[in-house]
């Protein structure tokens, strides 16, 4: 006998539903944490297929219960919504509709990474949000000294050595000279924090 479980992740629960012999049925809600998620598992069956919609914790939610089904689907929310519009939306509703998708055949689902793939993914977003901070912090003392009509940094950094030699000779109100203070400081516990990144966990050149 097939069994689908439709489950509506939010980040403190999940809303679940059964589909079986054609017929959805409610299970309740459980938390998600790996605790309850395990025990929650441990009631299913080893041929049971879990559908889950692609959210910021789905991936983990998956590595959860993989273990203890045939398999666990990750489903794309855009397509989902596009097949099944529904007029009254309802946590209870998304899962059925999740579950009954995959019993019909229709599931759209996304690709799942490998572990290593996931990890390196990991490694590249968190880079890209140290870069984006740096930078938006370069630019918040660009902008200051614009303010005050200072010209353009003779350095190529306005954070090494020499750049924040030139930064502390500029004349400045005192609230700005304590802005760009606060400002390089952060910037350079950021680049710091980079580093010590990249000396813990290496970025193969093909992910850059």
């Amino acid at each position: 006998m097939r069994r689908v479980i439709g489950i509506d992740v939010h980040r403190t629960f999940g809303e679940v539903v059964f589909w079986e012999n054609g017929r959805l049925r409610h299970a309740g809600r459980i938390d998600m944490t790996r605790t309850a998620l395990e025990g929650f598992a441990k009631t299913l069956l080893a041929s049971d297929e879990v559908v889950v919609e692609a959210t910021a914790n789905s991936m983990a939610v998956s590595r959860v219960l993989a273990p203890f089904v045939a398999q666990v689907i990750i489903a794309n929310p855009l397509q989902v919504k596009a097949i099944a519009q529904a007029h009254v939306k309802t946590d209870k509703i998304d899962a059925g509709t999740l579950a009954s998708l995959q019993a019909a055949g229709y599931l759209p689902q996304i690709w799942t990474p490998d572990g290593e793939t996931e990890r390196q993914r990991r490694l590249v977003a968190r880079r890209y949000q140290v870069v984006r901070h740096r930078t938006r912090l370069k630019n918040e003392v660009h902008s200051i000294l614009h303010a005050h009509l200072i010209p353009k940094c003779p350095h190529a950094d306005l954070f090494n050595a020499r750049g924040r030699a030139w930064l502390a000779a500029q004349p400045l109100p005192d609230d700005e000279r304590a802005a760009i203070d606060r400002l390089t400081g952060w910037r350079k516990t950021s680049c710091s924090t980079a580093r010590s990144r990249r000396t813990q966990s290496t970025i193969p050149r093909s992910t850059d």
